[in-house]
């Protein structure tokens, strides 16, 4: 297909080139010539042909090809060679420093000479270059052995008794290591780190007054003593890229997670929820040091999640408290009052070793849960102890105290967990949420909404709705009408924080968790108590209008003979109206939409019974019915 192509494209050139007669003509006269190249029917296989006319052409090429096949195995022969001299040698010189110990040499010519080695891979059929890979593998096996010897021999890994300074021989070791197995440089690290921590095992161990949570910060002191003594002692000796000091420190926080989970679960009943958050604010401010100093590059084994940037929010729900920077700058910006984003996670030592409290949260858990239980309490008697809310003289309903106490309570737990553990014992902590929204919904409005049955023959539904000659009917006080209106109100500012409190729970757990966060049984229930008020409300001035429509349709419509005034049912009807539903406009202006529910299952409600009672008026006259309508 390609040959194809170029021919195609060989035979478009040609006949882009050939040129007329009378431009040819007119090119020979302007530049006469002889070359047999310059000719309009020139031909080049003619032309070669004519030049080269036997083999001996081939021949010349041939002798050419094998001088630049000479020359080139030529020079490739004599590299090789160099290299192997510089590769004997090397090896020799190798062994022989690595006798003498002389490591800083042995750093340097052991690289060149693996350099060096690996141009003769694919002569390793050759016995000599074979033997001589055979001796640099040796050596390097010589030098990793000698390597850990002389570390074992200056710091041994029995007692805890700890040379005085470095040594320069191990620090060029050091750098031996770095080219050889990664398990020496491995090894090196590991018997050092435990060789440096040997007296922490010692000094804390189980049974020791020091190893308990209430002197944690002891153990926090004692590393930060060994950070400095190791600076100091032996920050020159190890390369830097080793990280020998964050190493230090991850494998103190391994130690010291281990050594607490097991003094815990020794001594369980003796965690009291002070001792423990003590503990773990500790332990926080400790990993935060952490983060300040050393950059987590050594976290490698998978013991710690990833950290992850959670999603924006627009949720203004128990945000943290700014900055009097930010808030500075926000003034200065206009913009205070906007939503803030969550901040990302910056810690990656995060848990290293608060992570062994999580299983003893519930010790935590369970405090919140009589607390909030008391909490609850202390609200019921509050109330039955002030009594209902006095009516509200200005525009604008108000929400109970006690709600606010409640989501401010909330916010606290809710930071405070989240700041211990992101699994688990959050879903733990939800529940407990979820337990006492229900109660608050139930003990606080639901169980402080005015009774329409009593036992003691006092306000019912039925009297509401029942006929009583020669009086008014019982109706709701001015204070119960502000009460159901400030219950109503409260009950919408908590279905609004509970589901931003959602949102926000949602935020702070794992990713996985996030599923396990519903709070629409809860939200559910202020619903219900927000209709549960409305409906309240329409029931008081329905019953209040009953007597009036029972008496219209009691009248004798066909006896009226002339139409006179206002009638007197209409009067009270009205009356009635203008007495709650003023009330209930102010107090409940700050939820308009609720306002407006009332007035239509007020409507609703009153204008079909309006109608009904007004089918009953029969008999009724001409003039009656002139009443009826003039009403």
């Amino acid at each position: 297909m390609m040959e194809e192509e170029e021919l195609e494209f060989v035979e478009e050139l040609e006949a882009v080139l050939q040129l007329t007669p009378e431009v040819q003509l007119a090119i020979e006269q302007v530049f006469p010539s002889q070359d047999p190249l310059d000719r309009a029917d020139f031909n080049a296989v003619e032309y070669i042909n004519t030049l080269f006319p036997t083999e001996q052409v081939k021949e010349i090429t041939r002798d050419i090809k094998q001088l630049d096949h000479a020359k080139r195995h030529l020079t490739t022969s004599i590299t090789t060679l160099n290299h192997l001299h510089m590769l004997a040698g090397g090896v020799d010189s190798l062994e022989a420093m690595t006798r003498r110990r002389q490591y800083g040499e042995v750093a340097n010519l052991l690289q060149g000479v693996m350099n060096v080695l690996e141009h003769f891979h694919k002569y390793m059929g050759i016995p000599q270059i074979r033997q001589l890979s055979e001796r640099v593998k040796a050596a390097q096996t010589e030098l990793g052995q000698q390597i850990l010897a002389d570390f074992e021999e200056a710091f041994p890994s029995q007692g805890t008794k700890r040379p005085g300074g470095p040594s320069n021989v191990l620090r060029d070791a050091c750098l031996v290591a770095n080219i050889l197995d990664p398990r020496i440089k491995q090894e090196i690290i590991k018997k050092f780190i435990k060789q440096h921590l040997s007296e922490y095992l010692v000094l804390f161990q189980e049974n020791q007054d020091v190893a308990w949570l209430d002197k944690i910060d002891r153990r926090y002191a004692w590393i930060k003593r060994q950070l400095v003594d190791y600076e100091e002692k032996y920050g020159r000796m190890f390369p830097r890229e080793w990280c020998m000091a964050e190493r230090i420190a991850v494998e103190f926080c391994h130690v010291t997670r281990a050594e607490l989970a097991k003094i815990m679960r020794t001594r369980a009943k003796e965690i009291e929820v002070k001792l423990l958050l003590f503990a773990i604010q500790r332990t926080t401010n400790f990993e935060g040091f952490l983060a300040k100093r050393f950059s987590g590059c050594t976290l490698t084994d998978g013991t710690l999640k990833k950290l992850e940037s959670p999603p924006p929010s627009t949720n203004p729900f128990l945000e943290d408290e700014p900055t009097p920077e930010m808030e500075e700058l926000a003034t200065e910006k206009g913009d205070l009052d906007q939503p803030k984003k969550p901040k990302a996670p910056d810690n990656p030592f995060h848990g290293i070793v608060s992570k062994c409290f999580e299983p003893h949260l519930y010790v935590y858990i369970e405090s919140q849960d009589k607390n909030l239980g008391e909490l609850i309490d202390r609200f019921v008697a509050d109330f039955k102890a002030q009594g209902p809310p006095k009516p509200n003289t200005d525009e604008g309903g108000a929400v109970l105290p006690s709600c606010a106490d409640l989501f401010v309570y909330y916010k606290k737990c809710m930071v405070q967990c989240s700041q211990l553990s992101t699994g688990e014992p959050m879903i733990a902590l939800t529940t407990i949420f979820q337990k006492y929204l229900r109660e608050y919904a139930w003990k606080i409005l639901s169980g402080n909404l005015p009774k329409t049955t009593t036992s003691s023959g006092g306000l019912t539904i039925s009297s509401l709705l029942k006929e009583k000659e020669g009086s008014e009917v019982a109706k709701f006080t001015l204070e119960e009408l502000c009460l159901i209106c400030n219950i109503l109100s409260t009950a919408e500012y908590c279905l609004a924080t509970t589901q931003q409190l959602e949102e926000k729970l949602k935020e702070k757990v794992d990713v996985s968790l996030i599923e396990r966060i519903n709070l629409t049984g809860e939200m559910d229930t202020f619903s219900t108590v927000i209709s549960s008020s409305i409906q309240l409300l329409v029931q008081d001035l329905d019953a209040a209008c009953d007597p009036a429509l029972t008496a219209m349709s009691k009248m004798q419509w066909q006896n009226v003979e002339h139409v006179g005034d206002q009638s007197p049912y209409v009067t009270s009807v009205i009356l009635h109206i203008k007495q709650n539903v003023p009330i209930i406009r102010d107090n409940l202006a700050s939820t308009r939409k609720y306002f407006t529910q009332f007035c239509v299952k007020f409507a609703n409600s009153f204008i079909p019974k309006f109608i009904t009672h007004l089918f009953k008026c029969k008999p009724i006259s001409m003039v009656g019915a002139e009443q009826v309508r003039w009403t």
